[in-house]
């Protein structure tokens, strides 16, 4: 029988097998159908393909358990079989297999982001891929396999998983774009070395590009790294043919291009996305006649020097807001809801009165309870460029993915954007388009991770950026969540992030306040409370129960009742005196109040300002930043 670690040893090229999901795609299995269980379900089907891809000349069987892990298997209801899984697509590659080719256990991503850009940490990752390594050993693999990572760290979970339970090789490959970067921007130069440090065997590239691109990364990798390398792309960038997607690269394509992989420094070739046996059967033919490359050029592309982290520019420095913060000043900043429409005129008549009344800031809330307004970020923008007025941009990660965040982000701060309050943003089945597509690719941690990199002159892949950015960094916080420990576990994530002030939902109940107070002493950065002024009892009766994360107390809502009974001037005067003493009360406890401007009248928000120590903007002989 022969073993990964026999095909390392002996110094000769060797073929992997090609894509199982595109195989059993064609059999007829419709992709709503769990791959992975299909080794409990039909395991005819699975080892039969493997069958055809041993007859086709492959060295090298993966299993069929890309995805499954517990998180993936448990979209299915599967989790709990996740041992079982495995040990069955092991033992279905090992039948196969006889004695013509070794058995290497398949791991993919999670599907959830890890820290520092999604909330699951890393050890937690590799609790989760242990289970999917006992049951792959269970089932008597060779090795594993590591395929279609983005993400450096998840990677390193990975490994860790089976370095806690094996000593078995370890192939690890990265996924890169048709940039020949990771999703992260990661480069093969940086990525490569990195990987090789974790201690694995085989470092490789493979699947969402097609031969050329996994090619120019084989090459940079042979530059920069001495273990065997691995080298299995698509059969070409599919294309949309009906409702389908075909791979269009054929079998001699993709096997003259694994003849060039292996003279540029691969040992190990196969096909990944829409490759067949008759792929591979053709790369045996072609890398047959190939001698394996031992004289690596390692030292003639050396990787760059990593990316050294810049000092953030001190928060004072920053912004006029980051400045009061920094000062331990008290601020005071009024929520006005952007435009329906594209006429920002009474937008900005709302701001010059907040500007004329000495307001520190206004905030611009993005896309609140999912509605569809104008933009936060370049409402923002109009808002200093026409009024003068600081904003305070609430940043939502709802609608756009990691990349189209960054896009924004880089470019805000080009244009003089300065300050922000990340949120991980309302569901559009909240608004007036349930159907809508919303993207959370990461959440609030994860974003406040992205700026605080920035901050340092960092992307997310850890490349310079040049000058970095000078956000103040906000996030949300909800004192009366109505799962605390979970809130306050999110908050103090959202520190460790970068996080330098929070403001909190709106604040009804002093008790529930004082109790996040004292949780959050520890790690305290400055709290801004979150006021609402009550227009009436309707408005508090849907703030109540409609409104997710905010508390109004019974004796909120009797006050507005006994007031509404007086028609609706007593009940606005009513809810202005409720917001006037709740500030009053917070004042001590916080280091500055934000007022919503309830259904965009600001003479509201401003009388209950009143209440509040208010210092002109730029009395302190503060200058902006340049």
């Amino acid at each position: 029988m022969r073993t990964l670690r026999d095909l390392l040893a002996d110094g000769r090229v060797h073929v992997v097998d090609g894509a199982m999901g595109t195989m059993l795609y064609g059999r007829g299995v419709f992709l709503n159908v769990c791959y992975d269980d299909l080794n409990l379900k039909q395991p005819d089907l699975v080892r039969d393909i493997h069958r055809e891809y041993v007859r086709a000349g492959a060295e090298l069987l993966e299993t069929n358990t890309f995805g499954a892990n517990p998180l993936k298997l448990a979209i299915h209801g599967l989790a709990g079989d996740t041992e079982r899984i495995n040990a069955a697509a092991a033992g279905l590659a090992r039948e196969a297999a006889g004695a013509r080719a070794a058995v290497a256990g398949a791991l993919g991503p999670l599907g959830v982001r890890v820290e520092p850009f999604g909330e699951l940490s890393l050890d937690e990752a590799c609790a989760v891929y242990e289970r999917q390594v006992s049951g792959l050993l269970a089932g008597g693999v060779d090795g594993f396999i590591l395929e279609t990572f983005s993400d450096v760290n998840e990677l390193g979970a990975a490994v860790k998983a089976i370095r806690t339970r094996s000593d078995l090789p370890i192939i690890a490959q990265m996924t890169v774009g048709t940039d020949g970067k990771t999703h992260y921007g990661t480069d093969p130069v940086v990525f490569g070395p990195a990987v090789a440090a974790m201690g694995v065997d085989v470092i490789g590239v493979n699947c969402s590009v097609g031969p050329h691109g996994v090619l120019e990364a084989v090459e940079k990798l042979a530059r920069v790294v001495t273990l065997p390398i691995a080298a299995q792309p698509n059969a070409g960038l599919p294309r949309e043919v009906g409702d389908r997607k075909i791979y269009m690269a054929s079998p001699e394509y993709m096997a003259s291009y694994a003849r060039r992989m292996v003279e540029a420094g691969a040992r190990f070739v196969g096909g990944c996305c829409g490759t067949t046996p008759d792929h591979v059967r053709a790369m045996v033919g072609f890398v047959q006649s190939v001698s394996p490359r031992h004289a690596f050029d390692t030292g003639t592309l050396p990787a760059p020097a990593p990316a050294v982290a810049l000092d953030p520019v001190p928060l004072a420095g920053r912004s006029r807001l980051g400045a009061k913060l920094a000062q331990g000043r008290f601020v005071t900043t009024v929520e006005i809801v952007p435009p329906k429409g594209v006429d920002p005129a009474p937008m900005f008549e709302q701001v010059r009165q907040l500007k004329a009344a000495g307001v520190d800031a206004v905030n611009v809330p993005d896309g609140p309870r999912a509605q569809s307004r104008m933009g936060a970020l370049l409402s923002a923008l109009m808002i200093e460029r026409e009024v003068g007025l600081e904003a305070v941009v609430h940043y939502a990660c709802r609608d756009r993915n990691l990349l189209g965040m960054l896009s924004d982000l880089l470019g805000a701060a080009a244009a003089g954007i300065r300050n922000l309050l990340i949120i991980t943003g309302d569901p559009p089945k909240m608004g007036p388009y349930p159907e809508a597509t919303a993207v959370f690719d990461i959440d609030s941690i994860g974003l406040t991770n992205l700026v605080s990199r920035l901050n340092r002159g960092l992307d997310p892949g850890g490349n310079p950026i040049g000058q970095p950015t000078r956000f103040v960094i906000g996030v949300g916080v909800n004192p009366a969540a109505p799962d605390f420990e979970r809130e306050l576990k999110r908050f103090a994530y959202k520190v460790e992030a970068g996080a330098e002030y929070a403001i909190t939902q709106p604040v009804f109940d002093l008790e529930q306040l004082d109790r996040f107070l004292g949780q959050v002493e520890g790690f305290r950065i400055p709290i801004i409370a979150g006021i609402w002024p009550l227009v009436s009892l309707r408005n508090a009766e849907f703030l109540a129960n409609e409104v997710p994360g905010v508390s109004v107390p019974d004796t909120i809502l009797d006050r507005m009742r006994t007031a509404s009974a007086g028609g609706k001037e007593e009940a606005l005067a009513e809810g202005v005196r409720i917001s006037r003493e709740m500030l009053a009360a917070v004042a001590d406890r916080v280091q500055g109040v934000q007022v919503s401007a309830p259904l965009g009248r600001v003479p509201v928000a401003l009388e209950v300002l009143e209440a509040a120590p208010i210092v002109p903007v730029g009395s302190q002989g503060y200058t902006p930043p340049t």
